[in-house]
């Protein structure tokens, strides 16, 4: 599924590359492209998610009033689903064609003579070849290593990787004395912290509009909410951490996609979730 998914994006990809023969001017063209194709989605994801948000208080008193009677329970929480005109699988679909999508972009930028230069198999098999044997253990991303070595040299895996005076073959480990490699992984990481923490802001914003609490359940809510805020801390705390390791051992196409991408969610979901906010109040 991914490979078949990677070779289309490939397909497009090279047109972009074709017309401005210049690899990071063309992952910038595509990831727009992608983002525009996938507004739609991302709108009904995002518009899922406040509804989800909102309804946590009225889900977990129906959790709590039938924990002994799973049948109720269940009709009960779809009543609920019902009346808020909401599906408990809305957010599944969405999340499962991001999901597709992201791993095979992933696919198509770390590989791109196979999906999309569509180089001949066996001549990437000879140069994958001595690429590890030259590299060993650190063989990492060999088709990006191919077009470093053998590019200039074979025209059939010649990719113009020259980006701002950035090399996009280049892995920052790999690299380390370079310091012009970590200017697109900072940005990425960066762009990682600022959407992580704007997604969290936005659930727990709409969470509290909606929370009505009964004096009874006040020290329950109260240890959800602690146990919540307490997810939320680690998560931010873990994303930058992550966002730091993948960084660090991916070319720097591949983080440039990444950089473009986040961006481009960011502002995506400022526009969104303004339209969403506006469409409520009318």
């Amino acid at each position: 599924m991914f490979n078949f998914f990677a070779n289309i994006f490939g397909y497009v990809l090279n047109i972009i590359y074709n017309v401005v023969n210049n690899y990071g001017v063309a992952i910038i063209i595509f990831t727009i492209l992608l983002k525009l194709i996938m507004l739609p989605i991302s709108i009904k994801q995002q518009k899922t998610m406040k509804k989800t948000a909102k309804i946590q208080v009225k889900v977990k008193e129906i959790q709590e009033k039938y924990s002994n009677d799973q049948v109720r329970q269940s009709q009960e929480m779809m009543d609920l689903y019902k009346r808020e005109n909401m599906s408990p699988f809305s957010g599944c679909l969405s999340s499962i064609v991001q999901f597709i999508i992201i791993l095979s972009v992933f696919y198509l930028v770390s590989k791109p003579l196979t999906y999309m230069k569509q180089v001949d198999k066996d001549l990437l098999n000879t140069y994958t070849k001595e690429i590890t044997e030259q590299e060993g253990s650190r063989a990492t991303y060999t088709e990006i290593a191919i077009i470093k070595e053998k590019g200039q040299i074979d025209d059939k895996v010649n990719i113009n990787m020259n980006f701002l005076g950035l090399d996009l073959s280049d892995i920052p480990y790999k690299n380390y004395a370079n310091w012009k490699v970590y200017v697109i992984p900072v940005l990425y990481i960066f762009t990682s912290i600022i959407s992580t923490k704007i997604t969290m802001k936005m659930t727990q914003k709409d969470k509290k509009k909606d929370e009505i609490i009964v004096e009874k359940d006040n020290e329950k809510t109260e240890k959800d909410q602690d146990a919540m805020e307490e997810m939320n801390k680690q998560m931010a705390i873990m994303m930058p951490i992550m966002a730091v390791s993948i960084a660090l051992i991916a070319p720097l196409g591949l983080a440039l996609y990444w950089f473009i991408s986040n961006l481009l969610m960011i502002c995506e979901r400022l526009i969104i979730n303004k339209v969403v906010k506006e469409e409520e109040e009318v």
